[in-house]
């Protein structure tokens, strides 16, 4: 079974309890959408997480979020095939894996294609207490690129998304914290993803990042609920 949930942020007892509750094994999948804050706290920290993890009865596939470092820029990944796209692991934890930015992914039978990132609000805060913050957070000119060209490979036709953050239209602005000048915050990939939605045909749409749950027409926004991936009235 496929199975994906929001942002987890370093707290896995949702997944923990999930696994228990349904006696999932390795060969099932659970995708998170990006800010899995698997790779935010570096050393001793991230070592427990992974160890935790890597002990729990699923394996898990993240998005890239913007509460994470990229595992490319980690010495420790390696990069492997896995459902026909790439993916970053490390040999340690070979039951954690994390998606690649543009691949394709055969999950289920339905081609998904991977967009992570977002722009971090809270970035100068992070930066003065000296938390994790990383300036390759938004997925790159060159990732753009290859996003595009992989669907040109696809003529723009795949059964999933699965990004951080949602096209600029689907906003949940009723979300927003308040307090945040919109008009200061970096909303060039939720633009990106606008021009790729509008262009695009699909089946369904998950992301995450803005930490609520809500479905708009074929778009779906994840936070703590765990959904069957691609089953309608899924929520378990």
């Amino acid at each position: 079974m496929i199975y994906i949930t929001g942002d987890t942020h370093g707290q896995f007892e949702r997944i923990e309890n999930f696994c228990r509750r349904y006696g999932t094994g390795k060969d099932d999948v659970m995708i998170i959408l990006g800010d899995a804050g698997i790779n935010f706290s570096g050393g001793l920290r991230d070592q427990i997480k992974k160890e935790y993890l890597e002990s729990l009865p699923v394996t898990i596939f993240a998005i890239h979020g913007n509460h994470e470092r990229r595992p490319w820029t980690i010495d420790s990944y390696q990069e492997k095939r896995w459902h026909g796209g790439v993916v970053y692991y490390e040999k340690e934890y070979p039951s954690l894996l994390f998606a690649k930015d543009g691949e394709i992914f055969d999950l289920d039978g339905k081609k998904a294609i991977v967009i992570g990132g977002a722009y971090s609000i809270d970035k100068m805060v992070r930066l003065i207490y000296g938390y994790g913050w990383w300036p390759d957070e938004q997925p790159s000119e060159e990732i753009k690129q290859y996003v595009e060209s992989q669907l040109d490979r696809l003529n723009w036709k795949v059964g999933v998304v699965l990004s951080h953050t949602t096209p600029l239209k689907y906003e949940p602005i009723e979300v927003f914290l308040a307090g945040i000048d919109q008009s200061k915050v970096d909303k060039s990939t939720e633009e990106w993803l606008d021009r790729i939605e509008d262009r695009l045909k699909y089946e369904k749409w998950y992301c995450g990042h803005y930490h609520t749950e809500k479905k708009i027409d074929r778009l779906e926004i994840l936070f703590e609920n765990v959904s069957i991936f691609c089953e309608e009235q899924s929520e378990i």
